[in-house]
């Protein structure tokens, strides 16, 4: 959670008058208002057809068994329809919230024209002539400050205020007796989608329960209360998210420093309560940051404030400005780390834009914008290891929002994965929670097909391939250690003599020999090498 008294209201003020303000909650409120309305007709239309069939048309047993049958759902329909009514209400309290705290907040124009006049007045003060104008500014100033952080703790305070008077859909999903689609698990309910293996899921290829999306949580992960999909946790709004309670895309929490890791919100964030895109650590606010508590860009350190080499030290309360990178070999500006070419990246051999890393694994750096975790990522929001694309956390995925890891898609949670949505491991296809799959929406094992829910039994599906625990097509995996297998896509394969040969997934990519205890380990199209994600990369096998 975000410290608001610690912060100066210049970055108080510049976080209320940035971003689209109240207009995606009042929209979400009218969303919401909209379908109540929906749900209510629609449970009035069917308690009038039921009751004109009882009543009048179908008389006798049969007629009062079906009345009894259709109850149930008419009473869904309409507690949803309040519930949904209650879910706008609470959005329009979070706008009016904002609306609020926005109004009481000093706008940024002020504060900047506060603290130019009182650089002016200092630089001018001779002989002391200034001070009681200096004095002044400096009591406005801090005015100013208390403003502000009335105005955000009065938001927060509402606004978790009234996401704790929701009432979670799962509960009243879970009403339901029956799943809606094909391929959920036989025993789970209140399922509106495919291949779903958990209860009161809206979406396809969840592991978990009272999620809304696809492909969130594993067997051995089951995930709840995601709006998103591709999500390993509870409660993450938006996709490729690894803990809890994150908002945004590609967040990866660290359970080495809390016992719930997450609450990152932003883009590409590593660790725990940051706020922003490409921070590595704790409660970072800005983009690019190393470390804990730090507000700004590109900063490596704790509780500083500003960016690159150009920062104060709150824990020190010291100024320090000593050039436009700090660190060595660096190119560009507010770069802080070895050798980083760019602007405003922590870390080492960072390229790009807002990139972090985590300094101490001897990683590779990122390239491209706001990448954090421990390194080698290239695109945008990444915080996984060996990434390739939009929002991964996890390692060596090739795509968007994957949560597991040698995924190519989009939206896997679960590894090995050709395909979108899928929680198990090793499917080729689309919205799998089961395992070794060629197809879509099945939640059993080793199937080919649409909506399968039992196991099969077999190795393999798919056509063409040779190995142990492969789906898809043509692939072959051929060593001679223990365990040969674990691909999944097209055209895909894998040679050497290390005790497993595979872990693979995508399209006409060659695993070879590594240095470590596989062969393979590659995701996306047309790779030739060992440890691989990406497009048409070619990596040199050691002798």
């Amino acid at each position: 959670m975000v410290n608001f008294p610690m912060l100066p209201p210049e970055i108080n003020s510049l976080l209320m008058f940035s971003g689209a303000g109240s207009a995606p909650m009042l929209d979400a409120a009218a969303a919401w208002n909209g379908l109540a309305d929906e749900l209510g007709a629609a449970a009035n239309s069917f308690a009038s057809v039921t009751s004109g069939l009882v009543n009048e048309a179908w008389q006798g047993p049969a007629s009062a068994a079906m009345a009894t049958a259709a109850a149930p759902y008419t009473g869904w329909l309409s507690a949803a329809s309040a519930q949904a009514a209650g879910a706008a209400g609470q959005a329009q309290a979070v706008a009016s919230a904002f609306e609020v705290a926005q109004a009481a907040t000093i706008h940024p124009l002020a504060i900047a024209a506060n603290r130019n006049a009182f650089v002016q007045l200092v630089r001018s003060n001779f002989f002391g002539l200034n001070a009681p104008w200096i004095m002044d500014l400096e009591a406005l100033y801090e005015q100013m400050w208390a403003a502000d952080v009335s105005a955000m703790t009065s938001y927060q305070a509402e606004a978790v205020a009234a996401a704790a008077g929701l009432n979670p859909f799962e509960q009243l999903l879970q009403a339901l007796p029956f799943n809606i689609g094909i391929g959920n698990k036989p025993g789970t309910t209140g399922n509106i989608g495919n291949g779903n293996n958990g209860n009161a899921n809206i979406g396809s290829g969840n592991t978990g329960s009272g999620n809304l999306g696809g492909g969130n949580g594993t067997a051995g992960h089951p995930s709840s209360g995601n709006i998103g999909s591709g999500n390993l946790g509870n409660r993450n709004f938006g996709s490729g998210n690894f803990g809890n309670d994150n908002i945004g895309f590609g967040n990866t929490g660290d359970p080495h420093t809390s016992s719930n890791p997450g609450a990152n919100f932003g883009i590409g964030n590593f660790g725990n309560g940051n706020f922003g895109i490409g921070n590595n650590g704790i409660e970072n606010v800005g983009a690019g940051n190393s470390g804990t508590g730090n507000v700004g860009f590109g900063l490596t350190g704790n509780r500083l404030v500003g960016f690159g080499n150009a920062y104060y030290n709150s824990a020190t309360g010291q100024f320090t400005f000593a050039g436009l990178n700090s660190g060595t070999g660096n190119i560009g500006f507010g770069n802080s780390g070895h050798n980083n070419i760019g602007f405003f990246n922590s870390g080492h051999d960072n390229v790009g834009i807002f990139n972090s890393n985590l300094n101490g694994l001897n990683t590779f750096g990122n390239v491209g914008i706001a990448n954090s975790g421990a390194g080698g990522n290239a695109g945008f929001g990444n915080s996984g290891l060996g990434t390739f694309g939009i929002g991964n956390s996890g390692w060596l995925n090739t795509g968007f929002g994957n949560s597991g890891s040698l995924d190519t898609g989009f939206g896997n949670a679960g590894a090995f994965n050709t395909g979108f949505y899928n929680s198990g491991d090793t499917n080729t296809g689309n919205g799998n929670s089961g395992n070794v799959n060629t197809g879509i929406w099945n939640s059993g094992d080793v199937n080919n097909g649409i909506g399968i829910t039992t196991d099969s039994g077999l190795l393999n599906s798919g056509v063409g391939n040779t190995g142990s625990y492969i789906s898809g097509f043509f692939n072959s995996a051929t060593g001679t250690g223990p365990s040969s297998g674990t691909i999944s896509g097209i055209g895909n394969h894998a040679v050497g003599t290390s005790p497993t040969v595979g872990l693979m997934s995508g399209f006409f990519n060659t695993g070879v020999q590594g240095t470590a205890a596989n062969s393979g380990s590659v995701s996306g199209l047309l790779n030739n090498g060992f440890q691989v994600s990406g497009v048409l990369n070619i990596e040199e096998v050691p002798d």
